[in-house]
């Protein structure tokens, strides 16, 4: 064959590969109203993992997805992960977690799509300005508790594939999913069952693709990297009972104080200073965060830096202590004046690759322990870490990074940001422990979708155009070859 002919086969391969994507855009678009359809039923399920009492509807939830999955062809496996014992020592049946395969062509590759469908707590009293379990559009965005996060990212998944099967086009790779329904309380079970079918359901996967998180600004993102999260409980012990302050008050030394003496004192770390994105407006960042605190954007604004690049730091890059309640103190509406017996501080530090949770429980006890025996206190107290998560970095010029960012720029026409999250999803690194397979996070929410929030929201312009990466996505995973792994 010369070498003219040659090229004319390519022009024509070519030619037909952009017109099968226009086709399935076009088919997306054509049906976007389904998906928002689709969209609603599942929001609509209170699929809360915290919530002991709504477990029946979470139960309900992962069978709405074994059976979504089972109406597209899939091979589908709903995967019992046992019980959760809860703080009275009773137990409750986890929400199993659902698997399906789509296709199973040796020659192609396989990709693991992992998502969630359960969701944080959301009452309408909390502020939202619609009913929380029940979308609503409004100015392109649909509104609802766990529309972002992480429904509308998992249906996108799922009407990806389901466009190359409307259009009778097979899937350019074979693809997994496995969707679990308690990651918003730690993925309880899940771990165990990774391990458990490593040898079976990863056997054969080669990438595995995680959704659940956003992009940084309006540019659409990419998310190589999070940070760990070790979660500690403080506890200081004093008084058999709680003390009238009156009678009491200045002549035994209080475990509240004791609790705030010690969580005042904080230590230095050290800072990694690289090149970070460049896309991102620090004006655009700053007017959404004074949005969501509701404060004029007249006054000063209330963040440690003025830096784009600092400020991505402490983002990404820089461990961080946060303390979000004492448990055991007073918080009820009115006045009551009492010595609190017991007191118990919750308290997280994000920390960064080469961070090991095991070295930072032992630092913060012994650091705790130090600062609490200064005190000289007749009190007691109790230092244990309860969540131990790892962070998770990957290499972006690995070739599964290099089908995302060509896939963007298919959908998009522009290059992605690459990022990081300061948050942490945990079980990326447990996906990369257990099967050593490559994992790339590929988000469709918006900066501003105000995840755990009131008025948490997915647009209709990222849930679609969301769709089309993913379908674009799959094409470009086909391209990958041997050699460039």
């Amino acid at each position: 064959m010369n070498i003219g002919a040659s090229l004319s086969i390519l022009l024509v391969l070519s030619t037909v590969h952009a017109f099968q994507y226009n086709q399935l855009a076009q088919y997306v678009d054509e049906h976007q109203e389904e998906y928002v359809e689709a969209l609603r039923d599942w929001v609509a399920v209170e699929s809360d993992s915290s919530n002991v009492l709504r477990r029946p509807e979470l139960h309900r939830m992962m069978e709405m997805v074994a059976q979504k999955l089972q109406q597209m062809g899939g091979a589908v496996e709903s995967v019992d992960v046992g019980d959760q014992e809860l703080p009275d020592r009773q137990t409750l049946a986890l929400p199993k977690v659902v698997t399906a395969r789509f296709g199973s062509d040796p020659n192609k590759h396989t990709l693991c799509v992992y998502g969630h469908v359960d969701v944080q707590p959301a009452k309408l009293e909390d502020g939202w300005a619609t009913e929380p379990f029940n979308l609503t559009e409004i100015n392109g965005n649909l509104y609802g508790r766990g529309a972002s996060d992480n429904k509308a990212p998992v249906l996108a998944w799922m009407h990806a594939v389901e466009a190359y099967q409307k259009l009778s086009m097979a899937l350019p790779v074979n693809v997994k999913f496995i969707i679990e329904g308690m990651e918003e309380t730690g993925s309880n079970g899940l771990e165990a069952m990774i391990l458990a079918q490593k040898d079976t359901f990863f056997s054969d996967v080669d990438y595995i693709v995680v959704s659940d998180c956003g992009w940084l600004s309006r540019r659409p993102a990419i998310t190589y990297g999070t940070r760990g999260n070790c979660y500690f409980l403080a506890e200081v012990h004093g008084p058999k009972q709680d003390l009238h302050s009156g009678v009491y008050g200045g002549t035994v030394i209080e475990p509240m104080i004791d609790l705030i003496g010690i969580l005042g004192e904080s230590s230095a770390s050290q800072h990694q200073k690289k090149p970070l994105c460049l896309f991102f407006s620090l004006a655009e960042h700053n007017k959404t965060i004074i949005n969501f605190i509701k404060q004029r954007t007249s006054i000063v604004c209330p963040f440690f830096t003025v830096l784009k690049v600092d400020l991505l730091a402490h983002k990404w890059r820089y461990p961080t202590v946060s303390i979000h309640g004492i448990e055991g103190a007073f918080s009820d509406p009115g006045t009551k004046t009492v010595i609190p017996s017991k007191v118990c501080a919750k308290f997280s530090i994000r920390q960064v690759p080469n961070m090991d949770p095991t070295v930072v429980e032992k630092k913060v006890s012994d650091h705790l322990h130090s600062v609490f025996s200064k005190r000289q206190s007749p009190n007691t107290l109790k230092v244990s870490m309860v969540i131990g998560a790892k962070p998770w970095l990957a290499d972006i010029h690995h070739p599964l990074f290099e089908a995302g960012k060509a896939a963007i720029k298919r959908v998009f026409s522009v290059d992605p940001d690459f990022i990081r999250e300061g948050g942490t999803i945990p079980i990326s690194r447990t996906f990369q422990d257990v099967t050593g397979k490559s994992i790339i996070m590929l988000p469709i929410g918006g900066f501003d979708d105000g995840l755990h929030s009131q008025n948490e929201k997915m647009s209709r312009y990222n849930y679609i155009e969301g769709t089309k990466l993913f379908i674009a996505f799959l094409n470009e995973l086909s391209q990958i070859t041997e050699a460039a792994v």
